[in-house]
């Protein structure tokens, strides 16, 4: 049987039974669909009720995926129009499952795959895409080392790059044309992969150390060289290499690294609304993170950088932090510190004064630190005991406490808990969406800390203004701009402003974004209308007109 006719076979191009009558004509579709030409309105009609007779979520998830891999405006039209309710199933928590199977569950390549064991091959991967220098506005890249709560997944991480581009459309408007999910196959320390008969990626433990460096400075000055304009995007790489690769080339190339910015801007965000709330200045506040790896670590970093420009020192602001891990509170004699946590690690004597063996668990330290603010990034479900918390509420009026880890099994406090052990003082935001919570009468809905909420704005707010770089101004306007949507002065009020508004919220922080590259000089784009400016970049999901697109055939 003859090949589908490139329009149809492309997802880009692709209208399915929306191709009008005259494109039918011309691209040699006639007899090839049925007579009645849908809407893009009836189409979405018609796959929002196909998706919603899928039995679990992950059918849900693979159902989009085959919708995507069809028909990409189709797709991020029902995401679009959909965005709170299928949030959840296209990138966390379900795409976690989808990474697990996805050898197993195999259909089209979609993006671009770099083996290790191939360095030869980097560039000529992304030319055989045959997109130019001014094709590519975003590039998202993991290698899987540390996909969201669930470890080492190697070239099945392809898929969080994937989702998170998928996202950044849905929410901000980026051509999904004009980007590209890129993996970095670099082996895999996940055993089961390894000895999986049908696993796709390379066959060898993760490459570590010089190796592993060089490929990644290759793909780094390759992406940069071919598409100057792209935001490079690093998603999900473990703690060792996370930092050391957004400090080496973060000042260089217009990087983000959303597991250490995107995660500090929503936690800055949510505290600046918080203290709207408590009236308590940022410069005063004690901090105890819980969970000191790239996550609590980059929180750490945007606080403390707020509390200066709140009118702390440097020094003073870092004593401001306790950051609480596996081993207990951070001490400086600590042989096994990484270089982006060492600057936090408390003096060994402070330790000494606390705990005969010098082992301060989290308990202690809050006795010990008396936080305003405690942040939990861990994932150690059920880490902030009552114990802690009601400690913690003996020294403060409204104790600030963000339980960030997701999924739910992995959370550090319930929100329902939390509130009912304050009677209803703690002021929260938490990582996973939840029910709202009713105590002494007060209903309290509780804001979710979706990075979604800030790396699309960051992202459309880059390409607004081609900003060289991503600077800690533009991370902090982003932060504000989300805190600046939700109106606090309500008893329960959420600190965060909700899901199903991402695209009206994205835009927000793209405008600040763009407002605060210009101020730190790094704006080459400043347009005479910014709002309307960053209107004009968003991408629509609307068929585009084909009837001058030339006829090249069939696909075999």
């Amino acid at each position: 049987m003859a090949g589908l006719p490139w329009v149809m076979s492309d997802p880009l191009t692709n209208h399915g039974t929306a191709f009008t009558r005259a494109e039918r004509e011309r691209h040699g579709l006639v007899g090839r669909l049925p007579d009645g030409v849908l809407t893009l309105d009836q189409q979405a009609r018609r796959a929002y009720g196909q998706l919603r007779r899928q039995p679990t979520d992950l059918a849900a998830h693979i159902y989009l995926e085959q919708l995507h891999d069809r028909n990409e405006v189709l797709y991020h039209r029902l995401l679009m129009d959909h965005l709170e309710e299928l949030l959840p199933i296209v990138y966390d928590p379900t795409v976690g499952q989808a990474i697990k199977d996805y050898s197993h569950e195999y259909r089209r390549p979609r993006g671009v795959f770099l083996s290790i064991d191939r360095p030869q091959d980097v560039r000529r991967s992304f030319e055989a895409v045959h997109l130019s220098a001014d094709d590519v506005d975003m590039v998202v890249v993991t290698d899987a080392e540390q996909i969201l709560g669930i470890g080492d997944w190697g070239v099945h991480g392809i898929q969080i790059s994937i989702g998170k581009l998928a996202v950044c459309t849905a929410a901000a408007g980026l051509d999904p044309g004009r980007c590209l999910p890129v993996v970095l196959d670099v082996g895999t320390d996940n055993a089961a992969l390894l000895n999986d008969p049908l696993y796709l990626g390379v066959r060898h433990s993760r490459v570590r150390g010089e190796r592993y460096d060089r490929f990644v400075a290759d793909y780094v000055r390759t992406v940069a060289e071919l598409y100057p304009h792209a935001l490079l995007h690093f998603e999900d790489f473990g703690p060792g290499n996370a930092r050391r690769i957004l400090d080496t080339y973060g000042t260089r190339h217009r990087m983000f690294n959303d597991d250490m910015q995107g995660t500090g801007a929503i936690t800055l965000a949510a505290t600046l609304s918080a203290l709207e709330v408590t009236g308590v200045p940022l410069r005063d506040q004690r901090v105890v993170v819980f969970g000191a790896g790239t996550a609590g670590v980059g929180i750490a970093d945007q606080l403390r950088a707020a509390m200066v420009r709140d009118g702390l020192d440097e020094d003073t602001a870092v004593q401001r932090f306790w950051l609480v891990d596996k081993p207990g509170l951070l001490r400086d004699d600590m042989p096994d510190l990484r270089d982006y946590q060492r600057e936090y690690a408390r003096p060994a004597a402070e330790a000494a004064d606390l705990s005969e063996d010098g082992r301060v668990d989290l308990l202690t330290t809050v006795r010990h630190a008396r936080p305003t603010l405690l942040v939990g990034t861990s994932t150690v479900r059920g880490a902030f005991t009552r114990e802690v918390v009601e400690t913690m509420a003996r020294h403060v009026e409204r104790p600030v406490v963000l339980p960030l880890s997701n999924p739910t099994e992995r959370i550090e406090v319930l929100p329902s808990e939390l509130l009912s052990w304050t009677d209803g003082k703690a002021l929260t935001a938490v990582g996973v969406p939840v029910e709202p919570v009713e105590v002494g009468g007060v209903r309290h809905v509780i804001g979710q800390a979706n990075n979604a909420l800030v790396y699309p704005g960051i992202a459309l707010g880059v390409l607004v203004s081609r900003a060289e770089r991503v600077t800690p101004g533009m991370l902090r306007a982003a932060a504000e701009a989300v805190a600046g949507q939700v109106a606090t002065g309500e008893p329960g009020a959420p600190l965060l402003p909700e899901v199903a508004n991402l695209r009206a919220s994205s835009a927000t922080v793209a405008v600040a974004v763009v407002r605060a590259a210009a101020e730190d000089g790094v704006a080459t784009v400043v347009p005479d209308d910014l709002v309307q400016a960053v209107q004009d970049a968003m991408w629509q999901p609307e068929y585009a007109s084909l009837s001058d697109a030339p006829d090249r055939g069939c696909d075999e």
